[in-house]
């Protein structure tokens, strides 16, 4: 089974914790046991599974990537201006694997899914959900 989830952002960077949504999916597709993959289509987005007890750890998240990746000082900025976007995208990665357990997410109590922003807002990004029964 194949959902898409559809996520609009307001901030430049921000992560948006997308893990009812996914779970939702999960319900709709009746599988007991198997795996779910998420997978953030467009280049300037990502997927990171992340505590989810407060904003903090999010907040880091953002902060680390604007140290490590600096805004305008590469050479895509000259086409467009999002050079960072790409790479902070690229070093987190667009999918996640998450197993179903008995008809749940197998998330620990402390983590959930969050798209990762780095190009928004964005009135759209699209999350494929590809549900996979054992």
């Amino acid at each position: 089974m194949r959902e898409v989830i559809t996520v609009s952002t307001v901030r430049r960077e921000e992560l948006v914790d997308i893990t009812e949504s996914v779970a939702a999916v999960v319900r709709r597709s009746e599988v007991g046991d198997g795996l779910v993959a998420v997978y953030a289509q467009g280049a300037t987005a990502a997927l990171m599974i992340q505590e989810n007890w407060d904003e903090s750890v999010q907040t880091d998240v953002i902060d680390l990537l604007r140290k490590l990746i600096p805004r305008g000082v590469w050479l895509h900025d000259r086409q467009d201006g999002n050079g960072d976007s790409h790479l902070k995208a690229g070093l987190v990665g667009p999918s996640e694997a998450i197993p179903i357990i008995d008809g749940n997410l197998g998330l620990s109590r402390w983590q959930n899914i969050f798209l990762c922003e780095f190009d928004g807002p964005r009135r759209e990004r699209r999350v494929v959900c590809t549900v996979i029964g054992a």
